[in-house]
């Protein structure tokens, strides 16, 4: 398996986080980052059914 810096950056971010603060404010931050995506996913699938009417 590769390697990535962005990967190993991450991680110890995440690792990071847990050690100061528990893991309650990764939790906080993974689901923040879930339902911005399902919003930023539902707008792109759902802005495909906007009719333009000429």
């Amino acid at each position: 398996m590769e390697h990535h810096p962005a990967a190993a950056w991450l991680t110890e971010a995440a690792s990071s986080a847990v050690q100061q603060h528990g893991s309650g404010n990764l939790l906080r931050v993974v689901l923040i980052m879930m339902v911005l995506g399902c919003v930023l996913t539902a707008w792109f699938l759902l802005r495909g059914y906007k009719r333009k009417d000429d």
